[in-house]
């Protein structure tokens, strides 16, 4: 018999060592339900999904489990694996105003206006946006986008959590807090972009607020720079009668979205939230121009704006997402709790039980969202190749127990204190609802004292809301 060496024996062990321990991966989810949405919508009752870096190296039936070994192993004993969601429009930093002068008339310009006026600040953006963005990993949302002043602030939030956003700095044609009109909010964006540009996670963006509150040569300008710089420009479009009137008046016959199409100032790049007041060849415009769009439902019915027609929009196929609009106009940052009233009212407004199916709410928001942020290549769906960004809820709760259909159970039965780990960019940033980047109760703690100077300067003098 022929004698091994020392040397060819520590090689065959070592070779069947590595084949039983399998791929080296840094996170292992096991035993999961994953809803995958992905073209098929592929569901796996007792699936698995693997992560290495930032990227998703596989997603199975777990047939294939001992094929990995992973430094980390979740086992989600029945659990729903999905893709984190996608909150495609808010004004993450207005937490620190909730519940202030709800339900009064002409909101916006008689309240909201004078109230950022009188308060907002680098420090009150950064206390808003800690706050925020706790409030949405723990709901499940992994990536928004945002629209609001001093957004370098925000974007430091973001980077210290660990979650993705896309940051778009405000143009308007008032004196702002951090812009004396459009021309210098210009400015500022453009040295935000320059700034962040290269962020592995944070895509700065243009946020001009609306049609009517810039000009024409603004809105141009805007769309020539984003197109430039290949960036994203988010804005507020066709969101009410006020602004259908006001560009009515600019240019006659024309709809705030006909009007964008009219002077060139709408392409890929656009990101248009409401879409409330949109008719037909608003849509087809829309979707020629390859715009996004963030269907606010929660904002718009409390606001009593109308009901955007979302549905007919991704029927037809334009790229379209949830969001909550900011914590001011829907309250909470939750897009979870946007699922019921999507599926919901918009049954109510076509007169049909059947409209708006689960699957087509969870499409908005998650690989829908994506699409409408232009991002679907990279998130919005559990796929080999996509970054990591993923959130795990929990089936066993009480208001999650039987689950027959999974896409049901989300939209009408989960609340956001039913996630219970999310993930981004295959780093864990919440576990067992404990979030671990950052300090919670000292986010919160800031936020009551600056609720304090709310009320000391608006409230018991009287200044701004009644």
């Amino acid at each position: 018999m022929k004698k091994l060496s020392f040397v060819s024996l520590l090689l065959g062990f070592t070779a069947l060592t590595n084949a039983h321990a399998g791929e080296a991966v840094d996170l292992l989810i096991t035993n999961a339900h994953v809803l995958t949405m992905d073209t098929q919508k592929t569901v796996y009752d007792r699936g698995l999904v693997a992560i290495k870096g930032n990227k998703i190296v596989a997603v199975s039936d777990g047939s294939d489990s001992a094929d990995y070994s992973a430094d980390k192993t979740i086992d989600a004993d029945g659990d729903i694996v999905m893709p984190g969601m996608i909150n495609a429009h808010t004004h993450v930093s207005m937490t620190v105003f909730r519940s202030l002068a709800d339900d009064v008339p002409d909101r916006l310009h008689r309240y909201i206006f004078p109230l950022e006026g009188a308060l907002v600040s680098r420090d009150m953006v950064r206390i808003g946006a800690n706050l925020g963005n706790v409030e949405m990993l723990k709901g499940g949302v992994t990536t928004y986008a945002d629209m609001y002043y001093f957004e370098d602030e925000v974007a430091k939030t973001v980077d210290q959590i660990g979650m993705r956003a896309v940051l778009g700095e405000t143009v308007i044609k008032f004196p702002v807090a951090d812009a004396k009109n459009a021309e210098e909010g210009i400015k500022y964006a453009l040295n935000f972009i320059e700034e962040y540009k290269d962020h592995p996670r944070i895509t700065p963006a243009f946020a001009p607020h609306a049609p009517y509150t810039n000009t024409t040569e603004v809105l141009v300008k805007v769309n020539e720079l984003a197109q430039e710089k290949d960036v994203p420009v988010l804005i507020h479009l066709s969101e009410s009668s006020r602004e259908s009137e006001k560009i009515d008046k600019r240019m006659p016959g024309k709809t705030p979205i006909g009007y964008m199409a009219e002077i060139g100032a709408l392409s890929k790049h656009w990101v248009a939230a409401h879409a409330i007041t949109a008719n037909d060849d608003d849509i087809q415009i829309l979707k020629d121009h390859d715009v996004g769009v963030s269907h606010n439902m929660s904002a718009n019915i409390k606001s009593a704006k109308g009901v955007a027609p979302a549905l007919k929009m991704f029927d037809q196929g334009l790229r379209i997402g949830l969001g909550t609009d900011g914590p001011m106009s829907g309250n909470t940052l939750s897009i979870i709790d946007e699922l019921g009233q999507v599926a919901k009212v918009h049954k109510l407004a076509n007169k049909d039980r059947a409209a708006m199916p689960p699957v087509k709410v969870v499409e908005m928001a998650t690989i829908g969202a994506a699409r409408a942020l232009h991002m679907e290549d990279k998130i919005g769906s559990l796929e080999v190749g996509k970054l990591a960004d993923v959130i795990i809820i929990d089936t066993k709760a009480p208001n999650m127990v039987p689950i027959f259909n999974p896409y049901s159970a989300l939209v009408y039965s989960a609340y956001a204190t039913n996630v219970s780990t999310s993930i981004v960019d295959g780093r864990i940033l919440m576990e067992n609802r404990n979030v671990l980047t950052v300090d919670e109760d000292q986010i919160r703690k800031e936020a009551q004292e600056f609720a304090d100077v709310v009320r000391k300067t608006v409230i018991d003098k009287g200044e701004v809301v009644q």
